[in-house]
C-alpha cells in the first residue's frame, strides 16, 4: 500500500522516553491454531528471532495505553499498555519512500480479509497486480493474512494497514508496499487488543534527527 511521498508527514510522534525488556514469552504464544476459518500451524519458537518474538516489556512513554506505537527504523510495535508497560511485536515496514508516518487511527478491522492492490501498485507492478484488481478473498495466500486493521485519517482511509502476512521471513525487514505486517499468530494477538478509533503513531527516521 502506498501514498505519495509529500503526503507522508502528517505532525510529529511524541518522544520515547525509553524502552526494556523485563518479561520472557514462550512456544504458547505461536500454538497451532485449529480452529481459524483457515487453521494455523505451531510456528518453532526456535525459527524466530529472540527479538522478533512477541514479549510484553517495560515501556517508559507519554502515550496513552490502548496506542499503537510502530518505530518503523527498529521494526517494532508496541501496543501501550497500563503501569509503563507495553507488548512488542516485530514487524516488516515499507521500502523508502513508500511508508507512511506521523499520527493515524484504526479506522476498521477485518479477519482474513479481502485485498486489493492500489491504483499505486497497479501501475508500479500491472502484471503481477492488474489481475487482483476486483479483490483476492481472505486465505492462505492472501497477502493481508490473518488479520488487518486498516489505518484512517480525517475520516478517509491512508491505504496503509496493520496486517498479517503468509511471508514470515519479511518480519524485520523493509520490503513491503508501505504497510506494517506481522507473523500471522501476533496480528491476531494484536486485532483482539485493538478497538476502532484507537491512535496510531509511525516514527520514521526523520522524527529521530
Amino acid at each position: 500500500m502506498s501514498i505519495s511521498r509529500r503526503g507522508l508527514i502528517f505532525g510529529l510522534p511524541l518522544f520515547l522516553a525509553g524502552c526494556s525488556t523485563t518479561s520472557m514469552n514462550s512456544q504458547a504464544d505461536y500454538a497451532a491454531r485449529p480452529s481459524e476459518p483457515f487453521p494455523l500451524k505451531e510456528v518453532p519458537i526456535e525459527k524466530i528471532k529472540p527479538e522478533l518474538r512477541r514479549t510484553e516489556v517495560a515501556y517508559v512513554s507519554n502515550h496513552k495505553p490502548g496506542t499503537i506505537v510502530v518505530d518503523t527504523p527498529a521494526r517494532r510495535l508496541y501496543y501501550v499498555l497500563e503501569n509503563g508497560r507495553a507488548m512488542r511485536y516485530g514487524v516488516g515496514v515499507g521500502r523508502a519512500g513508500l511508508a507512511l508516518s506521523g499520527n493515524a487511527y484504526v479506522g476498521r478491522k477485518a479477519e482474513w480479509p479481502t485485498w486489493r492492490p492500489t491504483a499505486n501498485m497497479i501501475r508500479r507492478d500491472p502484471k503481477k497486480n492488474l489481475k487482483f484488481a476486483g479483490g483476492m478473498p481472505g486465505g492462505p495466500n492472501n497477502p493481508l493474512g490473518a488479520r488487518a486493521m486498516y489505518l484512517y485519517r480525517g475520516g478517509g482511509d491512508t491505504h496503509f494497514r496493520i496486517h498479517g502476512t503468509n511471508q514470515p521471513d519479511s518480519i524485520g525487514h523493509a520490503m513491503s508496499s508501505g504497510c506494517i505486517r506481522m507473523m500471522n499468530h501476533d496480528v491476531i494477538d494484536l486485532y483482539a487488543r485493538v478497538k476502532v478509533g484507537d491512535r496510531v503513531v509511525v516514527i520514521q527516521e526523520t522524527a529521530r534527527a
